[in-house]
């Protein structure tokens, strides 16, 4: 056996382990100053970036800067002017487009709207407007006055009054409080070719099957219901060409695929 030579003492720390030590506990504090500063640095940057969006007149409002097409011949656009500067001077990023576009439909004679912002001050207000495609004669006048004609646009929605039929515009005759008649007639006129439509002087139907068009150089052409209204067009358009239709008095496309003239 070894001899006992006593206690034995524990090892003594050297300085340099006693120097990584410090070093580390150094590095600790410095990466935790680091992220306290990263960390209050990202808050600032955060609510400066939200003072500007939200608040701040970088990006308000401009009326100035407020673009309106397709307004037409019926909307007014100083109407839909005043109810964009209504927000006037509110952020872009807070400015709710959708009740915008609502309070836009509001305005007499705008059938569709659509608003998108123009970065950094100003939006595009794009809008289809109402525009009359018939006109149909009154009773009588306003007040009792003389009678004169309503204007309608192809949903069949009032969009203005005249004393005298628009130039080029057809006349509609149909039942008084016909809804059904005159959509139908309504729905012909929308569907007809630019040319054909341009020929037409008036319309006239007793119930939504028996619509009657006069052209304005003298035929008239029995259309008979909304249906099949591209074919029947294309038909009336190649008997109008055939020499031996020449002449008709009458075009009777009402049954496109055996047709009849007289």
């Amino acid at each position: 056996m070894g001899r006992f030579s006593g206690p034995v003492r524990p090892a003594v720390v050297s300085t340099t382990s006693r120097e990584r030590f410090a070093e580390r506990a150094r590095a600790r504090r410095a990466l935790a100053r680091r992220q306290v500063l990263l960390t209050g640095g990202g808050v600032a940057a955060a609510g400066a970036l939200g003072w500007l969006l939200l608040l701040s007149p970088v990006l308000a409002l401009d009326p100035e800067q407020v673009e309106v097409t397709g307004a037409g011949t019926v909307v007014a656009v100083d109407q839909v002017l005043a109810v964009v500067t209504e927000h006037d001077g509110t952020p872009l990023p807070r400015l709710d487009t959708v009740r915008l576009r609502d309070d836009v439909l509001e305005v007499p004679g705008v059938r569709e709207a659509r608003v998108v912002r123009e970065w950094p001050r100003g939006l595009a207000v794009q809008l289809v407007s109402r525009e009359p495609v018939a006109a149909v004669p009154e009773a009588a006048g306003p007040g009792g006055g003389a009678p004169g004609f309503v204007l309608l646009d192809q949903e069949g929605v009032q969009v203005g009054r005249a004393d005298a039929a628009p130039e080029g515009m057809p006349v509609v005759d149909v039942p008084v409080g016909d809804e059904r008649t005159l959509t139908a007639v309504l729905h012909v006129l929308e569907e007809l070719p630019p040319d054909l439509l341009a020929q037409v002087a008036g319309v006239s139907a007793q119930t939504q099957d028996t619509v009657t068009m006069q052209l304005r150089d003298g035929p008239r052409v029995d259309w008979g219901s909304a249906d099949e209204t591209p074919l029947k067009a294309a038909v009336l358009a190649a008997l109008r060409a055939a020499p031996t239709a020449a002449g008709a008095s009458v075009y009777d496309v009402s049954a496109p695929r055996m047709p009849i003239t007289r």
